[in-house]
């Protein structure tokens, strides 16, 4: 259930779905989504990287 929660929070096709939420707080939604996937990308290119050694 967690890791169903958090695959959906980080789904693309969810990122712009319409909430019940105010504005503000969809925007900080959408700032943490974006944190989260740069954050991923840079560990795969670390670890990339450490494989071509």
């Amino acid at each position: 259930m967690f890791f169903k929660r958090i695959l959906y929070y980080l789904n693309p096709a969810t990122l712009f779905g319409r909430s019940e939420h105010g504005g503000s707080l969809r925007f900080m939604h959408g700032i943490n989504r974006i944190s989260i996937f740069l954050f991923l990308f840079c560990v795969v290119v670390m670890v990339l990287r450490a494989m071509n050694r």
